[in-house]
């Protein structure tokens, strides 16, 4: 049997506009993501990976071409339940502790609080961070906060997570304990994972690397 295909693109593309010149960030990317998928997307800063994982989360409309999600369902149906997002700079809401930035996407998706504070503790719980659950983000490490944040996109056992970046402000030992979390509360499941990433030790670490050049996509190893 196939594998479920989280996103399908074909001949997809995404032209911006600075003032009035149009500026193409992607071109004619035709590609899958599976389940259990583990691809690195590595490329040059402004190569277009970060507008790749945009379109493959339903956060940004390609321009040119088209974009699904066979086995996820609608665009509108997406995040937080289906896709889960990992961002480079710190995303977590200053005025809550970490348990509460954590539960706060499955409130805002209609969990009751009840079903949102058990599953937020078992992804705090899940990397390592259950000591820290009441702490605000000053109070965090800046390895602990972005580990808060992938608890955050693991609450809601996506199907697909996005990570852009995650360890590009963190120091080489604290990138690689985060991946090494990350990827051991994934390893039961089938929830694809794609990283763009900038760091070489993390992309050897999965099983696919894709390379965006110029905008285009170029296969690396498989």
């Amino acid at each position: 049997m196939m594998a479920d295909i989280f996103v399908r693109t074909n001949n997809m593309g995404r032209i911006y506009l600075q003032g009035k010149v149009p500026v193409r960030a992607l071109a004619s990317v035709t590609c899958e993501v599976g389940a259990g998928d583990r691809i690195a997307v590595v490329g040059p800063s402004g190569s277009g990976k970060s507008t790749l994982l945009h379109l493959m989360g339903g956060v940004d409309t390609p321009t040119e071409g088209d974009i699904a999600w066979p086995a996820l369902g609608a665009k509108e149906t997406l995040r937080p339940q289906k896709v889960g997002y990992v961002f480079q700079t710190q995303s977590l809401l200053a005025p809550l502790t970490a348990l509460e930035n954590t539960e706060l996407p499955l409130l805002l998706a209609g969990a009751s609080p009840e079903e949102a504070r058990a599953a937020a503790l078992k992804a705090l719980t899940d990397m390592g961070l259950e000591s820290i659950a009441d702490k605000l983000p000053e109070e965090l490490s800046g390895g602990q906060a972005q580990r808060v944040a992938v608890a955050r996109a693991l609450s809601s056992r996506p199907r697909l997570i996005l990570a852009d970046e995650p360890t590009g402000e963190l120091d080489h030992p604290t990138a690689q304990h985060l991946f090494d979390v990350l990827l051991a509360s994934l390893a039961a499941s089938d929830t694809a994972l794609v990283v763009a990433t900038h760091d070489s030790a993390i992309a050897e670490r999965m099983n696919t690397v894709w390379r965006v050049q110029h905008g285009r996509l170029e296969r690396g190893r498989s």
